[in-house]
């Protein structure tokens, strides 16, 4: 099943129908992390100049500038996934629209989040990610916890996200998470089948709209066989009673 909806999610996010919405939310991701590339480099600039290394040896200060500016260039790869999904929530329900419109026509339509509440969640859901990723900046110099950290803590934290997103077009919230619990490994799986985007310097951008129509496939499966699984319940109790 993951493995369907992994394929059915890729070709969506380069279809004619969410082309428009992939180029909008990469452009403004891309602009909001060129302004904060610029404000960062001109604080730096302007610590520098009042805080000399050397007045005897200038280029000391260019050293420090050009490494400065490479730790700001890994410090932004790691906040990038954060604000491509602050970016993405203004178009996630959106996406979710277009992919059950155009791959389950026959089906009831979700019903989109509240726009207050959706935008409560794109900034829960970026303000965790963000979190996630610093932890994973600072443990950056420890070898072999930096990337289990990284990949472990976004795989939760992505598939838990996405899926309950997606469910939640259908669903009431509370519904929605006991329905990740109860098919918790494949959505750890398919958590870490984004986390692996997420480690893909330029295709992490991609990774907000691939999440929503991927968790949107495998919400709709699985809620099928949920509906194949009900009526065998009554029948499996009435079989095991005295």
């Amino acid at each position: 099943m993951l493995i369907k909806a992994a394929a059915a999610a890729l070709r969506q996010v380069f279809s004619p129908a969410l082309r428009g919405i992939l180029f909008k939310s990469l452009a403004l991701t891309i602009g909001l992390l060129l302004v904060l590339w610029f404000a960062l480099t001109r604080l730096i600039q302007a610590f520098q100049a009042s805080h000399h290394i050397s007045a005897d040896y200038p280029f000391l200060d260019t050293l420090a500038f050009f490494l400065a500016g490479a730790g700001l260039f890994v410090a932004l790869a790691y906040i990038m996934p954060a604000v491509s999904i602050l970016v993405a929530g203004f178009f996630l329900d959106d996406a979710a629209e277009i992919v059950e419109r155009s791959d389950f026509p026959a089906d009831t339509p979700g019903r989109a989040l509240p726009w207050g509440q959706a935008m409560g969640s794109a900034l829960r859901f970026a303000g965790l990610a963000l979190l996630v990723n610093l932890v994973a900046l600072i443990l950056v110099f420890v070898p072999g916890v930096n990337l289990f950290a990284f990949f472990g803590a976004n795989a939760y934290l992505l598939g838990r996200e996405y899926f309950e997103l997606a469910a939640g077009r259908f669903r009431p919230l509370q519904e929605a998470r006991a329905m990740r619990e109860h098919y918790g490994f494949t959505i750890i799986a398919a958590g870490c089948l984004l986390a692996g985007l997420m480690i893909v310097p330029i295709v992490n951008l991609i990774t907000p709209l691939f999440g929503v129509a991927l968790m949107v496939h495998l919400h709709k499966g699985l809620a099928r066989r949920t509906a194949l699984a009900a009526p065998a319940e009554p029948a499996a109790r009435l079989t095991n009673q005295p």
